[in-house]
């Protein structure tokens, strides 16, 4: 075949499968070619930039930042969102990005494990909207949800309602999160709800947690599964910048090991390492340090935050990223 032969041959299969909306075999039936060639055809004609295919970015979407992110830290997917540098706004905006990703990717007998004291995972909830579809979801709390009754209502309608949305079913997990003693958490083990809810940590497919401070949030610490002023000194002086579950990590993301670990009835860093998706949903001038100390860990594979913080994430060791909206050819 002459060369414009094929390149009109090309420009022909191009127009019908971009312009006229054909399928691949609609045009191989018309054309009398198989499937096959039509594919070749298709592949030529950007090749040969007959097909210029140009995604025009909108405003308030950071694709090049998202890639940046992924890149440098190491994450399966990272989720920017544009937002205010309020914490409470911040955290509304990763709520509902975080919905919309739970609503899209979320798969058939997944199993979701959920931190219990997360504002953020609460945003979430609320912004979410039910999934229709069958879907065979098993949900547990990754973070005992027992605590202060005036705040364990939030724990409770976190996982009742997030089983709700998704048509799945919920395992309580029903102990404190942090015991007043080690020798406690033992005793609270052998309670048969508590056994059943552990044992499916290790079938956990995603993980929803936020990322704390050392210093707890107003809803953890409403909650009452907190370490005295003491202890939280004493986890300072030892390196840690933040926790996930209450399990504290220093910069690097290494878990700082202390006795207080033996009161926290919770999934542990390791385990959560080894979730296929671990979600975590953060931001925030606040939890800066804590948010790079767990992506340097690879403790999360996956992240939902806002511009500022991932713009900081980014550029701490010089990198620069564009985030204007953007024409880009593909």
């Amino acid at each position: 075949m002459a060369r414009i032969d094929e390149l009109r041959l090309m420009t022909k299969v191009a127009r019908m499968y971009h312009e006229r909306e054909l399928t691949q075999p609609e045009i191989a039936a018309q054309l009398d070619l198989s499937q096959a060639t039509v594919s070749r055809l298709l592949k030529r004609a950007r090749q040969e930039q007959i097909v210029r295919i140009s995604v025009n970015v909108p405003v308030g979407a950071y694709p090049e930042l998202e890639d940046a992110l992924q890149k440098k830290y190491g994450l399966k997917e990272a989720v920017v969102v544009e937002s205010i540098d309020n914490e409470d706004q911040i955290l509304r905006d990763i709520g509902t990005a975080a919905a919309f990703y739970l609503e899209t990717t979320l798969k058939e007998d997944e199993v979701i494990g959920i931190s219990s004291w997360s504002a953020t995972i609460l945003a979430m909830v609320g912004a979410m909207h039910p999934i229709t579809r069958p879907s065979g979801v098993r949900l547990v709390q990754i973070l005992g949800g027992v605590g202060n009754p005036a705040a364990e209502v939030n724990a409770g309608r976190l996982i009742g309602r997030l089983a709700a949305l998704v048509r799945g079913k919920a395992t309580l997990l029903p102990a404190p999160g942090v015991v007043a003693s080690a020798g406690a958490r033992p005793i609270l083990e052998e309670d048969r709800f508590v056994r059943e809810a552990i044992a499916l940590f290790d079938l956990v497919t995603l993980a929803l947690v936020g990322i704390g401070t050392v210093e707890p949030s107003g809803l953890l610490a409403s909650s009452g599964n907190i370490f005295s002023h003491e202890e939280l000194t004493m986890l300072k002086e030892a390196g840690a910048v933040g926790d996930i579950c209450l399990r504290f990590f220093d910069a690097n993301g290494v878990p700082v090991s202390t006795a207080l670990d033996d009161r926290v009835i919770g999934m542990d860093l390791n385990r959560l390492k080894g979730v296929g998706r671990a979600v975590a949903l953060a931001g925030g001038k606040r939890k800066f340090a804590a948010i790079k100390g767990a992506l340097r860990g690879r403790l999360v594979n996956v992240l939902i935050t806002d511009l500022l913080t991932a713009q900081h994430l980014v550029e701490e060791d010089g990198t620069t990223v564009d985030t204007p909206a953007i024409e880009a050819v593909v």
